[in-house]
């Protein structure tokens, strides 16, 4: 049975964390690698939307590359600070044919139904126009998943933890399905040293990218669970642990008008 994502707890989430001071490091990481991608385009945008706004810059920096730039968000939070319409990606009614380009960071891995929202993604755009993004990958967070394991082992109850995530190889097809062509996806591992298991969770917190599926625990870790799982994510010889979170940017175009 597929695992499905609490899309109220979703934008609660993103909520909480538009009101964190954290440095979203990596969401800036990934818009900016998206940028340099955008600007080797040899052509200026007319209509652009941004999808995923946890940053009021950016839809200001996007602007660069387009005339106009919409901005569409789940959380409230994040969307009052940009002016931006709430969305559900997969649950969207979007306008038909109107933006020649959309940059989609950190939600298309948290939709129900990720084939709808590319499908629902391409329908609002026009003829050869770009959809650029990124997602997180199924190699993300594998010591927080070790760490979890360890936890469920004392608790003696297994319990979703983290969320299953799209491989890279599936990511082209997916595209090419929703009535793309020429899907590139490219991966970025980054490396993160943590001096612990909780300042994992607090950068997780500020990314709005903690636990939201619909079977999770709605328990707290007992203590002997969370120092089972502190210990195992400090299993190193190093004072830090390196954590490792996959990117996937993806980019691919709609057809050219014939």
């Amino acid at each position: 049975m597929a695992m499905l994502f609490d899309t109220g707890l979703r934008a609660a989430r993103r909520d909480r964390a538009a009101r964190m001071r954290s440095d979203r490091f990596l969401l800036e990481r990934a818009f900016e690698d998206c940028l340099e991608r955008i600007e080797l385009v040899p052509h200026r945008f007319q209509s652009a939307l941004l999808v995923g706004c946890p940053d009021r810059s950016w839809p200001q920096r996007l602007g660069q590359f387009a005339a106009e730039v919409d901005v569409a968000e789940p959380g409230a939070a994040f969307a009052a600070a940009t002016g931006a319409s709430r969305i559900v990606e997969d649950e969207w009614t979007p306008p038909q044919a109107r933006y020649d380009l959309i940059l989609a960071l950190g939600t298309l891995d948290t939709v129900n139904d990720l084939p709808r929202a590319l499908r629902l993604l391409r329908s609002a755009m026009t003829a050869d126009a770009l959809l650029i993004g990124a997602i997180s990958g199924g190699d993300t967070l594998p010591r927080l998943r070790r760490a979890m394991q360890a936890a469920d082992a004392v608790a003696g109850v297994a319990s979703p933890h983290v969320h299953p995530r799209v491989e890279a190889s599936a990511v082209a097809p997916l595209l090419e399905v929703a009535g793309f062509e020429r899907p590139v996806v490219d991966v970025d591992r980054a490396q993160v040293a943590y001096a612990s298991l909780l300042a994992l969770v607090t950068d997780l917190r500020a990314m709005a990218a903690t636990n939201i599926l619909v079977e999770r625990s709605r328990l707290p870790l007992g203590r002997s669970a969370f120092r089972a799982a502190s210990a195992s994510f400090g299993a190193q010889d190093a004072d830090r642990t390196v954590e490792t979170f996959e990117i996937l940017h993806f980019a691919a175009w709609t057809p050219k008008q014939h």
